[in-house]
This record gives structure tokens, C-alpha cells and sequence, in this order.
């Protein structure tokens, strides 16, 4: 089995998978600026927390989302089938 990714760039599509995983929407702290969200991440429970991540509303991160012209990767399962959390920002 191999896995498979989606891209998107639908923002209830977006909110959904992240929710699924209790994830939430987050910037990295110190890279916002006076009026804008940071570095975007999405902060997942247990995640590996190289950066440390403010939560943000989903109004910010998707503001800035559209602002970079970013699209979300994400992955529904792994190739073993069990769920994922994958996810990557890319441009449009």
C-alpha cells in the first residue's frame, strides 16, 4: 500500500483534516509581525516542537496563508494505512 497525499488550498478542507488530528493552527513565535501571523505551523498534540509555536486564530493563520499564495499538503494515512499527521506548506 502506499500512501498517498492531497493538496488544497480550501480552507474548510484545511480545517477539517487539522481538527481531525486535534491539531491547532500556530505561528512561530518571534517571526509575526506588527500586524500579521509568523511562521505558520500547525501544533499536533506530542508534536516534536522544534519551534515554539503561539496559537493563533484560524481568522490569522488563514490571512496569512492566503497573503504567502501557500497551498497545504497533507497526507490521510500512511502506507501502512494507519493515520497521519504529515502535512507541508507550499507554494500555489
Amino acid at each position: 500500500m502506499t500512501s498517498t497525499s492531497t493538496t488544497t488550498t480550501d480552507h474548510d478542507e484545511i480545517r477539517r483534516w487539522v481538527e481531525e488530528h486535534d491539531g491547532q493552527p500556530a505561528s512561530v513565535t518571534g517571526t509575526e509581525g506588527s500586524e500579521e501571523a509568523g511562521v505558520l505551523r500547525i501544533d499536533f498534540p506530542g508534536g516534536a516542537a522544534e519551534d515554539q509555536l503561539e496559537h493563533i486564530s484560524w481568522e490569522d493563520w488563514f490571512a496569512k496563508f492566503e497573503q504567502e499564495g501557500l497551498a497545504f499538503l497533507y497526507q490521510e494515512e500512511k502506507a501502512d494505512g494507519s493515520d497521519s499527521t504529515f502535512f507541508k506548506l507550499v507554494s500555489r
